[in-house]
């Protein structure tokens, strides 16, 4: 492991003059949750490695991560190095198109310890992303935020570590917005259903629809500027639709449930018919 001493960090809200922006794909989240829920009893948080691209535009397209072994106290930090270039080799024979974007911490905001490990991948990669999980619920549900760093310094003498906050995109289809806000949740009764989770998608679904024809509505009568991307962009979705006629769409909309209730009964049916051989070959052997 290397050790390093740790500096003066500065944090920044957003700002407008930021160019840099991050998507991070729901796996990552999941990742780091799971990680932080293993971590060893002394720990109070995780560290780890993302993994993903540069698009064209310049957004840093994160899609994987691995959680790297560290030992922080309040005046040093130390990474598990060898570890983490062992475990980077090994996803890059996998998918060698990924590489190292930044790094990720469990917590809300940045550390003093933020700063060192920070200038460890920034000679890992140029200008490396910092994404940090709130998997304390601070704020009363998961906070993520991520941040790129700018080093502060007087002349030759460093003065502290500047992390600066850009915007970052969570994209996510339904089924994985479902998870997500039942994660992201301080507490939950119970997970929903296939049932529950399509009622809330089709809630979604018709909630954005009318936002749609609301802002439709606002351009027609000039109460809005219209905006020519935007109106690709809906024009390109309705173009999208299938034309069926409402008879052919009942049918197909009425089959596919069909399909998902008759999926839910035998996978019930199963269920119960492990339970119940469990039970005989418990009750066999005591016999």
């Amino acid at each position: 492991m290397a050790a390093m001493e740790q500096q003066t960090v500065l944090q920044f809200a957003p700002s407008s003059s930021t160019t840099l922006s991050a998507k991070v794909h729901p796996l990552v989240i999941f990742n780091i949750c799971d990680c932080y829920v293993r971590r060893p009893d002394q720990a109070e948080r995780v560290i780890g490695t993302l993994l993903g691209s540069v698009l064209p535009d310049g957004t840093v397209d994160i899609r994987n991560s691995y959680a790297v072994p560290h030992n922080e106290s309040s005046e040093q930090v130390a990474l598990d190095i060898d570890y983490h270039h062992n475990l980077l080799l090994s996803h890059q024979k996998v998918n060698p198109k990924e590489v190292i974007v930044g790094w990720y911490s469990t917590g809300l905001g940045v550390t003093g310890g933020s700063a060192l490990i920070h200038d460890f991948y920034s000679r890992e990669v140029p200008s490396p992303i910092h994404l940090t999980v709130d998997t304390g619920f601070s704020n009363g549900e998961g906070t993520i935020k991520a941040y790129v760093s700018v080093n502060l310094s007087l002349g030759d003498r460093p003065l502290a570590a500047q992390f600066q906050e850009v915007p970052l995109d969570l994209r996510m289809v339904e089924a994985e917005r479902i998870g997500f806000d039942v994660l992201k949740t301080t507490m939950v009764d119970k997970i929903p259903s296939d049932l529950e989770g399509m009622e809330i998608s089709m809630q979604r679904l018709l909630a954005l629809i009318d936002d749609v024809y609301k802002y439709v509505d606002d351009v027609v009568e000039g109460h809005t500027a219209p905006d020519n991307n935007i109106g690709r962009f809906i024009s390109d979705t309705v173009a999208s639709l299938p034309k069926l006629s409402p008879p052919v769409f009942d049918k197909l909309v009425n089959d596919n449930v069909q399909d998902h209730l008759l999926l839910l009964y035998l996978s019930s049916i199963t269920r119960t018919q492990l339970s119940l051989a469990e039970k005989l070959n418990t009750a066999a052997q005591i016999l």
